[in-house]
């Protein structure tokens, strides 16, 4: 018995190192208080083709029974099983600033034992927040993006998720959301927080409507006031401010996914003056099974042996030197030269981080 890993490897990286390029402040900072809201709901899927919810669950049932009562039809859910409904669970995000008659996207999924949603209709379903006020009525045919297909003797076949879908522009709003005024002080919240950035973005707005209009708090939020010919015109002034360009400055970081093998390295991490060793130890264990038959006429009986081998290779250790402010491109092609392989650069390079000499943040995921 022979074991063999392969461990893929990955490094993204420029060709060359371009001059950093100013980003508008639309996609750096977001207004705070302006955000979307999660809705919920909880509905039924018909039309389904036998693959709905079974006897066990008997929630949908019952709410088959309490929709049919407001219709005027009076049934008993223990009387009862239909297999071509099942109940779901419903969630959609409500932008902000929605205002009535807009439709916004939903995404529906089984709750209960149903095997497959695709070809089912969703019935009108109140989407609430956690306020419990309902903002959304949601409704529309579900689709699945995947499918189950069965053959005979119990084979079955089935691509992606089919017990969850999506109802695209299925909800219509049906209350406004929550909003915030747009004057007096607004606070920038940045996506990424770090403080040069901020200070920066705070520059920038200051240069643009006047000293002391902007002021950094921290390195994730920015306090603007509103000057006054914006008094009344607060979308006018955020127009304004999110076309400001910054240089955004950025942590440099190593990004390691041990699992797959991925290293993402920005251009921007440096290598302190280092010299690293690198040799390889290979263990490869092999297991053949032998059969030890007796001799004629004897009272032995056939066994099976089991013969194993162990084979120990190491090479000899190999040397690279990098000098004071190598870069992560010479890195990379300093350990290619030495024939490194993806869990050797992750062990270096994790080696580097304990000896303080990468300058950047390693993270692991």
């Amino acid at each position: 018995m022979k074991l063999i890993v392969h461990l893929a490897f990955a490094t993204l990286m420029a060709a060359s190192s371009p001059a950093p390029r100013a980003t508008r402040v639309k996609e750096l900072v977001a207004v705070e208080g302006v955000r979307e809201n999660q809705l919920i709901g909880y509905g039924l899927v018909v039309g389904l083709q036998g693959t709905g919810d079974k006897r066990q669950t008997i929630f949908s049932a019952q709410a088959l029974a309490n929709m049919l009562e407001r219709m005027g039809v009076q049934v008993n859910p223990a009387a009862f099983q239909v297999k071509n409904m099942a109940a779901v669970m419903i969630t959609a995000n409500l932008p902000p600033f929605a205002q009535p008659g807009m439709r916004i996207d939903l995404t529906a999924a089984a709750v209960g034992d149903a095997t497959n949603l695709q070809g089912g209709i969703l019935l009108a379903t109140p989407l609430r927040g956690l306020d419990g006020q309902t903002y959304a009525v949601a409704q529309g045919s579900v689709v699945t993006g995947g499918f189950v297909a069965k053959g005979g003797g119990g084979t079955s076949a089935a691509l992606n998720h089919p017990t969850a879908g999506r109802v695209p522009g299925g909800a219509i709003v049906e209350r406004p959301a929550p909003t915030v005024v747009l004057g007096g002080t607004i606070r920038l919240q940045l996506r990424q927080a770090d403080f040069t950035t901020a200070a920066r973005i705070a520059a920038v707005i200051n240069e643009r409507f006047g000293p002391g209009r902007a002021t950094p708090e921290s390195s994730g939020a920015v306090r603007v006031e509103t000057p006054p010919d914006y008094a009344t015109r607060g979308v006018d002034f955020m127009a304004a401010i999110e076309s400001l360009t910054v240089l955004a400055d950025r942590t440099a970081r190593i990004v390691v996914n041990e699992r797959t093998g991925t290293i993402v390295m920005g251009k921007e991490v440096k290598i302190s003056p280092v010299a690293i060793m690198h040799g390889a130890l290979s263990i490869e264990i092999q297991t053949n099974y032998d059969v030890s038959q007796p001799a004629p006429l004897s009272q032995g009986a056939t066994a099976v042996v089991p013969n194993v081998t162990v084979q120990v290779k190491e090479e000899k250790a190999k040397t690279l030197v990098l000098k004071g402010g190598a870069t992560v491109e010479e890195l990379v092609r300093a350990l290619k030269s030495i024939g490194a392989t993806a869990r050797d650069v992750i062990a270096i390079l994790q080696n580097l981080r304990a000896a303080s000499a990468l300058e950047a943040d390693l993270e692991v995921i």
